[in-house]
């Protein structure tokens, strides 16, 4: 497949490159365009969200007030802090145009003057880059006052996390951009009627805004056929793990899970040619699947849905025959616990008792009744959490114990036997 959000062009990153590769040339068509058929036209290629919840796109849009009676903010979520996560990177650093001419082409959709691309602490160089290639459009006339001559004018900024996974969910991404505390709003009010400032706000994923110039360019229907039907475009994926290729891959929608762990072009199969033991298919809140199960279970939403788990953000985590997924569950509890960000009594206690249950199922000191304590526990904390932070600490805990039971029994009766002896 031919590659649209990760070309493999030298020095892409650079705006005269960019442009050289019709970079830009989708902003110029964009304005040509009244608003709502440039919204039309994303709700036509069928485009939904690269974030994890697959919200389709162009709905999203259309939930923007007509108008211009209060300010309207269009937020970007660059935050990527969730484990097994690490695509977005690669746009900042080698496609970052992509990224601004869609996000230039969002704020004229919807009428909005300002935009926020929110990006984690810890990506210092990637801020950098962006940043550059922000100050490189500005100078080309692609962002500020009367872009391109049409009276559109608008701003793009970049906020910089501080290193709280919690603001990657959007209501609490917003409260950081204002300076305040990440922590999650109540919906409603969504975003779209009060979000940053009280102003109507939309936000994205950063590979989301990265595929809205290949819409324009070459049309909604060109794109509604790469991949599946119901989730169509290209998708970048990340696979870590116990792969020989670990990386980012972009593929069209669709692609089995065994192709991309074990094709030459993607994953290259698991080192010492052992076996699969599981997969986390969508990152690290994400329900994880045995190894024997992953047959016709293709890189989707839909697919990942019917197999039980989730394309989520699409960071594909691979444990080879030797993994002790007890460890794994309880590093996974002890991020969850750690990132948890105490507004919510489920999750803020929860949380701690899932970690301190799972330290006591790694250290061969849980009971037989464990087993089903821990999955109580899970239950309380999901869907009571005003954010979906607690979902995402329950999920793996749910999934772990449903999947591998056997796992946690034998360390209770590995204990057993130690303490017999």
């Amino acid at each position: 497949m031919e590659k649209f959000i990760l070309p493999e062009i030298k020095d892409h990153h650079q705006i005269d490159v960019y442009e050289q590769h019709g970079g830009y040339a989708a902003l110029k068509k964009a304005v040509q365009m009244k608003p709502d058929e440039v919204i039309d036209e994303v709700k036509k290629s069928g485009l939904r969200g690269r974030g994890g919840a697959c919200f389709p796109t162009g709905l999203k849009w259309s939930f923007m007030p007509k108008g211009n009676d209060k300010p309207k903010y269009l937020a970007v979520n660059g935050d990527e802090s969730e484990p097994g996560t690490f695509k977005d990177r690669q746009i900042f650093e080698f496609n970052p145009h992509l990224l601004i001419e869609g996000i230039i082409i969002g704020c004229y959709a919807m009428g909005i003057n300002a935009a926020y691309i929110y990006i984690r602490g810890e990506y210092g160089k990637w801020i950098s880059m962006v940043d550059k290639a922000l100050a490189d459009a500005y100078a080309k006339g692609y962002i500020g006052i009367n872009i391109l001559g049409t009276g559109f004018s608008t701003n793009i900024y970049t906020h910089q996390g501080a290193g709280a996974y919690i603001c990657g969910e959007e209501s609490a991404l917003m409260n950081s951009v204002e300076g305040e505390r990440g922590y999650p709003r109540i919906k409603p009010p969504f975003p779209a009627q009060r979000g940053l400032w009280g102003a109507p706000t939309t936000i994205n994923n950063v590979e989301t805004m990265s595929n809205i110039p290949l819409i324009i360019n070459k049309g909604a229907e060109w794109y509604s056929k790469i991949g599946v039907a119901k989730h169509p475009g290209p998708i970048l994926v990340g696979i870590s793990g116990h792969v020989n290729n670990p990386g980012v891959y972009e593929i069209p929608t669709g692609v089995p899970l065994l192709t991309l762990i074990n094709d030459p072009q993607y994953g290259g199969g698991v080192p010492g040619g052992k076996s699969i033991k599981a997969v986390i298919p969508g990152g690290s809140s994400t329900m994880i699947l045995r190894g024997e199960n992953l047959e016709g279970v293709n890189m989707d939403a839909d697919s990942l849905k019917a197999a039980g788990s989730s394309v989520g953000t699409a960071g594909i985590m691979v444990m080879d025959e030797d993994t002790d997924l007890v460890r794994v569950l309880a590093r996974i509890a002890h991020f969850y616990h750690h990132e948890s960000c105490g507004q919510c009594t489920p999750c803020r206690e929860g949380t701690g008792w899932l970690e301190k249950m799972l330290h006591r199922f790694e250290h061969y000191e849980a009971r037989k009744e464990d087993v089903d304590m821990l999955v109580n526990v899970a239950n309380q904390i999901e869907g009571n959490t005003v954010c979906a932070l607690g979902d995402a600490a329950a999920w793996p805990v749910q999934s772990f114990v449903k999947r591998f039971r056997e796992e946690f029994e034998k360390r209770v009766k590995e204990k057993e036997e130690i303490n017999a002896a």
